[in-house]
């Protein structure tokens, strides 16, 4: 695996495909106030990406699902579960996180994949613990994926 890490910001990346830290998919998504990645992400890639999500039901934490990236120039967008339903995360969640947004990239032909710091924020892991747990995940795959940690910085 090829493993660069970042300061900028996530939609700007030159990656195929980008990870949407999201929640269990169980509140409709029309319902809760944009903020952070998918705040981002709604600004500016629109709502369809989130009307194809709704579509796909619960996820269990730490499954990811992908969708169209919307007016975002990516072929698809990753969405994880990576908070659950009391908006928190772990070390473990964020782990299988990882491990399942690189195996659905792998399915869906994906090269690149640019992923934001999970469980940062909703979640409440500090951002240099999201960091490590990460990083370790990564190094226990085999696959040649390009992945890019953006550390969000404006």
């Amino acid at each position: 695996m090829d493993l660069t890490i970042v300061d900028g910001n996530l939609l700007e990346q030159k990656t195929e495909a980008i990870v949407n830290p999201w929640n269990r998919n169980i509140i409709p998504w029309w319902l809760l106030v944009p903020h952070g990645v998918s705040g981002a992400i709604k600004r500016q890639g629109g709502i369809q990406p989130f009307c194809e999500l709704s579509k796909k039901g619960a996820i269990q934490l730490g499954a990811a699902t992908y969708t169209s990236a919307g007016r975002l120039p990516y072929r698809a967008i990753i969405h994880v579960a990576s908070v659950d339903i009391r908006w928190k995360s772990s070390t473990i969640i964020i782990q299988n996180a990882v491990k399942n947004a690189v195996n659905l990239a792998g399915q869906i032909n994906i090269e690149s994949l640019a992923f934001p710091l999970l469980g940062t924020g909703s979640g409440k892991i500090p951002l240099a613990v999201a960091e490590k747990v990460m990083i370790e995940a990564l190094a226990t795959i085999d696959s040649t994926l390009k992945v890019v940690i953006v550390r969000y910085s404006q």
